[in-house]
Parts: C-alpha cells; structure tokens; sequence
C-alpha cells in the first residue's frame, strides 16, 4: 500500500488530518518514572493486546521494536510524520505499532504509555477519528486505561487530561505568511483554544509554508464537537487564504511558479531549506491552475528529506545529500 503522502489531495491548502489518542495503563508509573523492566512489560502488553485479538482490522498492524531500527530510518519515520520528533529522541525501550500505509501508528512509551496516531491526506478529520477510535475500542477490550469520573483519561502531561485528543491539520498558507497574517491568525486561534505550529508540531518552525492547527483544549469538551470546531477554525483559514490568492498578480504568479518548477528539474545541487522554499512555489501554482503537470509536491518534499535520503542511499555528507536531492528530484519530475 502507498503511504498517506503520495496520493494527491484534492484540498489544495490542506495537506493532512491527524488524530493522536494519549492514553495510559492503570497501575503503571508514567513513563517518564518507568524503570527498563517495566517499559519492557508495556511493550509486551500492549503488543499483546494487538496480536490476541481476532479483528481483522488488528491484523493489518504490525510490531516494531524501535531498538532494532537504524538511526538513519528513525529520523526518517519523523519526516514522514510516523512518529514525533519526541518519540525519536530516545529509541531505548520503546516500540511502535505501524500499518503498512503508515496511516496508523502506536507509539508505545512516549510521553505516555500509548499514542494512538491516523493520519490521513487532506480534510478528513472525522474519518481518521474514526479509525482512532477502532482502535482505542480494540485495545480498550484488554486493558484497564487510567481513568478518573470527573478528569477523565490520565495523562503524565495536565493540558491532555480529559479525552487525551489531538486533532489537527496541516495547512499550505503560502499567501498568508509572505504578506504576515500567520500571527495575527495565531493570535486569533489561540483566544478560542487552537495554537498553530510548525510543520513538525511543538517547538518546530515552519517549512515549505506548512502550518499545523490544533486544539489545546481536551478537558470538558467532547471528542466531537473538539474535531467540529477545528474543521470551523480550518474552513475559515481557508476562506481566508483564497481571498488572498485572488488579489494576487496572476503574471507574477506564474513567473515565480515555472521559475521554481524549472530550477527543481534542472538544478544538480538542492539544499533541504532551498527544496522546501522551491516546493512550496510549485504547489502554489498547481493549487491555481497555472502549472498543468502531474506533480505530487508533498510527495517530493517528504521524499527528498535528508534522512530520508539517508535511509535508501547510506551515510551521506551535507554536500553529497544535496546532490542526490538534486539527482532524484530531476528523475521525479521527468
């Protein structure tokens, strides 16, 4: 199966929805307390719970022990947003649950014992609840989550408490960054309960004009109307980039487009930062009906991440891996 990122949507600002369930085992100490022999006994668990049960739908998922992954393709599962740059950051003792799609993931030891991760292509929030949500159902039948009556799940962090749900989008606003509405719209989202971040969520910087728009707010409010309420938030930025869009100089527009779509064809050494500016121009242009190409422009800046790079082609230098950006875009894009 293809992974989410190379199909192409058919939302020309939303790029992704995810949803991401924290949850955690009663009895247990939070992780951040959690000795080696009992991070060990949650893994097991937990793959327990996934291999006994007679769902079809369990059968799909498979076990991986982060331990046994190479560096290179650890950082690599970051670019292609599998797991958190949190997740990344110490591999020991902790394993994942992954779909072949790689739209599902269960990151296992965490900041929490469990993080139920779908993330799907485009505005598709309610649907990728829904497979969350299977899955909460699936392993619910054969653990005993930490639950309280009135805060609901537990979690090691306060600001989870209640449904433990992260829903969010992730949003092209090329416009709204280059004439500086991202931070009056943060500011804007921020009074209702939503923050906008970085391509790779908390502490991360925007890349290719990625923004990702989530709810803050998981205690007394229900999974539902949370995930209504961000798709109200996300429609609006939406109108909002648009009526942008058509203000803008349509001969300059398509300038800057087929400049950039020429330099990616051509060129024989790309940077990271230099390929994300030059993809972010390109998707601009398909999402305006200027370039006519069959180009998937998420597809080619997942792929060309330096780790991704790194883990089909080895070890590389700064240089080497942008040249071999620089080798694999022109092959891409003929």
């Amino acid at each position: 199966m293809g992974r989410w990122y190379k199909e192409n949507s058919n939302n020309s600002i939303v790029v992704s929805s995810r949803i991401r369930l924290a949850r955690n085992l009663s009895g247990m100490p939070f992780p951040s307390r959690m000795n080696d022999e009992q991070r060990e006994k949650l893994k097991q668990t937990v793959k327990s719970a996934i291999e006994e049960s007679n769902t079809p739908f369990a059968k799909l998922l498979k076990y991986i022990d982060m331990s046994s992954v190479p560096e290179n393709e650890v950082m690599a599962m970051v670019e292609r947003h599998v797991i958190s740059p949190e997740f990344a950051k110490s591999v020991k003792n902790r394993a994942i649950i992954l779909s072949d799609d790689e739209s599902i993931s269960i990151m296992i030891g965490e900041e929490d014992h469990i993080r139920i991760q779908v993330i799907l292509q485009g505005l598709q929030l309610e649907k990728a609840y829904d497979i969350a949500e299977r899955i909460d159902s699936l392993l619910y039948e054969r653990l005993h989550f930490a639950f309280d009556s009135q805060l609901g799940f537990l979690t090691e962090c306060p600001t989870n408490l209640g449904t433990g749900l992260r829903a969010s989008v992730m949003l092209h606003l090329p416009v709204c960054e280059a004439q500086g509405e991202i931070q009056s719209l943060s500011e804007t989202v921020g009074k209702i309960g939503f923050t906008v971040r970085g391509m790779y969520g908390e502490g991360s910087k925007s890349e290719a004009s990625l923004y990702q728009v989530s709810n803050q707010i998981t205690l007394g409010l229900s999974e539902n109307n949370a995930i209504r309420n961000l798709e109200i938030i996300t429609n609006q930025i939406i109108e909002k980039e648009m009526k942008l869009r058509e203000e803008l100089d349509t001969l300059k527009l398509e300038d800057l487009s087929y400049r950039a779509l020429g330099t990616l064809k051509y060129a024989r050494i790309m940077s990271s930062k230099e390929m994300m500016n030059l993809i972010s121009k390109i998707k601009l242009g398909l999402d305006m009906g200027i370039i006519k190409e069959e180009i998937n422009p998420i597809e080619l800046l997942v792929e060309s991440g330096p780790f991704m790079l790194m883990s089909k082609k080895g070890e590389m230098t700064a240089k080497e891996r942008d040249i071999e950006r620089a080798t694999e875009l022109r092959k891409k894009m003929t």
